[in-house]
């Protein structure tokens, strides 16, 4: 589902992802961990073509982020850490902004929106202009748009933030039901707890390079994840 080959990216002469190189399987939900600055959100913004990187290869679903960035793009939905929405819009119409340009057919985009809408509680809000959203109803706007177009592989840039405990339950319900049906997800995280149960597999950078990666037990072993993050990062 994504590859990453030996990615690079500098700034300034700093290599802010140095070498790194994952796999991440159809069916699978994948941590990033690290700290502050280790690289993460540049290698999912990188994974989004939204940033440009210097060398290396990424490869979404068996297509080139360099050389077919529509249908990279087409197989995709990212969330970054902080959604930038449109606050003048309503959220009904940044639903259908969003399923207009995935052309997604009308009954499914209904379907979607009702679906999810229901689910996280926000049916009643979708009216509103999203100016009058909380951070909170921001992010589950910006989660069913994610959704919205069935995307293979879902990135997410710390997407618990500011989730109330009964919607970062329904996020994880999500996360595991769209990978029971074939995709993938690729999100980072300081939640240590929460990718510990979560995750299939995980995968740990520090200062832009990955130093551990594998299965959760693999990476885990006997020990806890947090005990051997915190391990690492000595």
């Amino acid at each position: 589902m994504l590859q990453i080959e030996h990615l690079v990216k500098t700034y300034g002469g700093k290599r802010a992802v140095d070498d790194l190189t994952l796999r991440i399987a159809p069916g699978e939900i994948c941590g990033f961990i690290g700290h502050n600055g280790a690289g993460k959100t540049t290698t999912l913004k990188a994974v989004a073509g939204i940033l440009s990187f210097d060398s290396g290869e990424i490869r979404v679903n068996g297509a080139s982020v360099r050389e077919d960035p529509m249908a990279v793009k087409r197989a995709i939905a990212y969330i970054p850490d902080n959604p930038d929405l449109y606050d003048f819009m309503s959220g009904i119409q940044y639903l259908n902004f969003i399923a207009d340009i995935f052309a997604v057919p009308a009954g499914e985009r209904q379907e979607v929106i009702r679906t999810m809408g229901d689910r996280f509680e926000l049916t009643a809000d979708l009216a509103q202009p999203i100016s009058a959203y909380s951070h909170g109803m921001k992010q589950k706007l910006a989660v069913i748009s994610a959704w919205i177009h069935k995307p293979r592989l879902i990135l997410m840039d710390e997407p618990f933030v500011g989730l109330d405990p009964i919607a970062s339950h329904l996020l994880k319900e999500l996360m595991r039901e769209h990978c029971e049906g074939g995709g993938a997800i690729f999100f980072s995280t300081h939640v240590l707890e929460v990718a510990e149960k979560l995750c299939d597999k995980v995968a740990i950078i520090k200062q832009g390079k990955l130093i551990r990666s594998g299965t959760m037990e693999e990476v885990r072993g006997d020990a806890s994840l947090e005990s051997v993050f915190l391990e690492l990062e000595e």
